[in-house]
């Protein structure tokens, strides 16, 4: 890890050749050691080859010369003559060279000893006049011979036996050379692969940052590839001017709306005077306009009013959670909503479990999200039906279900219903168009407490909106 703090990355295309560089360290060892090893075996073969061969060819010299020294000898003892005493000579001196060297390469042979005296007996074969005395001499040393043999089988043998032994030794010499190799290339991939994702993952996180709207964004990098700094610096440089442009806009709306509210009281009062006929009687035609007035103010009022509270809601940083009565809220939204269920002939179904009626939660983002899904469903459902409340408590989660009747929510406006200023597909009950910012409002209050909102199908009504909110402690 210390030596991972100090590596410094100065640019995409070091980075990348230095992992590969890195990758193949330890491939470039194996490949080398593996030669060096080959170049070894060859050579240890091409030694003990020219052993097996050189011993072989010496042994059947030997064999043969013993035998030719035997003929000459008998020879020599029936029908002695000068000739035969120079080949006899001539036969041992050979056997005497050819021997003194091969002994010295058998090491460890007692058969050597025995045909060096041989030799020095059979060397006094002029002196010898006993036909018997002389084959027990050739006897002995033919036996010396084939225990010299036997000799070279043995060491042949022993050295094959070395070389098989050397050939398991290096073999597994390579099998631990290749799985620490392994575990080393495996360590440097590792390595490597930090050094690459983590740049990209300080990106990611800064990127996630900014989608969240945070304030805060983590520390600048000091050190890394110049191309992802230059990216980071491009994103702090956006979120600052994101953050302005925020404030911009908060500050735009919360001027003009309340701006807005003071000249729309003296409009609609205006508008309503006009209706009421208190400045003087109206014609068909008066009527129809003050009618279309006074429809335009309402929606003007309700626009207004929508975006003080996105406005306010968006100025909410963290959730306040406490121990809240569930029952107790959901009464203050059907009493605030009272006069629009009772022109809309709704009745409420309010369902508790004994377990949620104290829930975790912040009581001011609960309860909006309760007042916009009760106004989304008068303004939406069916007239003279019902609307039905629940909350539940399952192992996670707080489940609060708002549902009423009719028409249902197409899977393609399910897609899009909760990014702001969407509205959806069927006009409203009371004809005014929304401003598309409650459904909007419940989302961003249940991503506040951590939860969700989703459109679920239920069997006893045909629109349901869903929330699950986290258990929290308070």
């Amino acid at each position: 890890m210390k030596l991972f703090r100090h590596v410094q990355i100065r640019s995409l295309k070091q980075l990348i050749l230095g992992s590969f560089i890195v990758a193949l360290i330890p491939l470039l060892t194996l490949l080398w050691q593996s030669q060096n090893d080959l170049a070894k075996l060859n050579d240890n073969t091409v030694k003990e080859t020219q052993f097996f061969v050189k011993t072989a060819g010496t042994i059947r010299n030997l064999e043969s010369m013993a035998l030719d020294i035997e003929r000459l000898l008998r020879q020599h003892f029936i029908l002695p003559n000068a000739t035969l005493k120079q080949l006899n000579d001539d036969s041992l001196n050979m056997f005497q060279e050819q021997l003194a060297p091969f002994c010295q390469q058998l090491k460890k042979s007692d058969a050597c000893g025995q045909l060096h005296r041989h030799l020095i007996q059979l060397g006094n074969y002029s002196s010898m006049t006993d036909k018997i005395l002389l084959d027990a001499h050739l006897q002995s040393f033919r036996v010396a011979v084939s225990a010299l043999s036997d000799d070279v089988r043995d060491t042949v043998n022993e050295r094959v036996s070395m070389q098989q032994d050397y050939l398991s030794e290096l073999q597994q010499k390579q099998a631990w050379s290749t799985a620490v190799l392994t575990i080393l290339s495996l360590t440097l991939i590792t390595f490597a692969t930090k050094l690459i994702i983590k740049p990209v993952d300080k990106l990611k996180s800064i990127i996630g940052a900014i989608a969240e709207n945070q304030n805060e964004l983590p520390a600048k990098s000091s050190s890394g590839p110049r191309e992802l700094l230059a990216v980071e610096k491009d994103l702090f440089s956006l979120h600052q001017r994101i953050q302005q442009l925020e404030k911009v806009r908060t500050a735009l709306l919360r001027h003009a709306s309340h701006e807005l509210k003071t000249p729309l009281a003296s409009f609609k009062e205006g508008c309503a005077l006009l209706a009421e006929e208190m400045v003087g009687s109206l014609n068909v035609q008066q009527k129809e306009v003050v009618n279309l007035l006074q429809a335009s103010t309402m929606r003007l009022n309700l626009l207004i009013e929508k975006l003080l509270d996105y406005n306010a809601l968006l100025q909410q940083a963290e959730p306040s959670i406490e121990q809240v009565e569930s029952a107790k809220i959901i009464q203050e939204c059907l009493t605030q909503n009272g006069l629009a269920l009772k022109q809309s002939g709704c009745e409420v179904e309010v369902n508790v479990q004994a377990d949620a009626e104290e829930i975790p939660t912040d009581a001011e983002l609960f309860r909006r999200i309760l007042d916009n899904l009760i106004s989304n469903a008068v303004a939406h459902g069916a007239q003279q039906t019902k609307i039905y409340i629940s909350i539940a408590i399952d192992t996670n989660n707080v489940i609060l279900d708002v549902a009423n009747h009719g028409n249902e929510i197409s899977a393609e406006a399910r897609t899009n219903i909760f990014e702001p200023f969407k509205r959806g597909d069927f006009m409203r009950n009371d004809r005014v168009v929304g401003a598309g910012l409650g459904l909007s409002i419940v989302a961003d209050c249940s991503r506040l407490l951590g939860g969700s909102v989703t459109i679920v199908d239920v069997n006893y009504a045909e629109v349901c909106f869903r929330i699950k909110l986290p258990r929290k402690n308070a």
